[in-house]
């Protein structure tokens, strides 16, 4: 999966974290410390121990860069930067049961606009999957020759 990369200065507008909140029940907020455990233990079950790495690195950073969907005390989905690189965004999942409510086009917004606040005027996006979701969401462009990038020569995790 190649990388791509986010223009922070050129990010769409759309309804604040608090309309989106209140429209759907969902809270999207930076993770805190004491959740480290319990933020991580869910990751690895739904994404595997790799990305429960990652965003325990994210989490432990200051400010944190670990970015969380919440509702009703469970739960739904997570979103890291400068996790594995400084300026990369990523990893982020949402809970299968909870995909089809904008809760991933709402972390990678909060996200990036985090990351443009932290003094980043661009963002990379690691390994991005779903490549026409970013492209269409926030205009990201595939960087050519990226393939395997950063990720090249890393040890596999025994799952």
């Amino acid at each position: 999966m190649p990388d791509m990369l986010v223009k922070l200065y050129e990010l769409p507008e759309d309804e604040s974290a608090a309309k989106y909140a209140e429209r759907t029940g969902v809270m999207v907020r930076r993770a805190i410390g004491p959740e480290l455990r319990t933020i991580g233990k869910w990751v690895e079950a739904h994404f595997g121990q790799g990305w429960r790495s990652e965003c325990e690195v994210a989490i432990s950073r200051q400010p944190v860069s670990c970015f969380i969907a919440v509702k009703d005390g469970q739960l739904l989905g997570f979103a890291c930067y400068d996790a594995t690189c400084k300026g990369f965004f990523g990893p982020t999942g949402v809970d299968e049961q909870a995909r089809g409510l904008g809760i991933g086009k709402r972390l990678f917004l909060e996200t990036l606009r985090a990351m443009r606040e932290d003094g980043y005027g661009y963002a990379v996006i690691g390994g991005a999957g779903p490549t026409e979701f970013y492209a269409k969401t926030a205009g990201a462009t595939v960087i050519e020759g990226s393939v395997p990038g950063i990720y090249a020569g890393m040890l596999k995790v025994n799952e």
